[in-house]
């Protein structure tokens, strides 16, 4: 699955470890996502987009899309 948690992190100046002491997971928990290694639990991803205030589809896209509209 592929995500913006490395884009949303970094916009706000956050580290990884920052961000996984807010949702209360591991720093390497934070890069496996980030990498697109690890899918998240549905709990987890409810805490990731709570935390950046956006819905669970703004945040995770299913593989080969990236979350952008296309015009037909």
């Amino acid at each position: 699955m592929n995500n913006d948690l490395r884009e949303r992190r970094e916009q706000r100046e956050l580290t990884q470890s920052d961000l996984a002491s807010a949702v209360g997971v591991t720093r390497q928990t934070i890069n496996s996502i980030e990498r697109g290694r690890y899918d998240p639990s549905l709990e987890l991803a409810f805490e990731l987009a709570a935390f950046f205030d956006c819905r669970i589809e703004d945040l995770f896209h299913p593989d080969g899309d990236d979350g952008s509209e296309t015009e037909s």
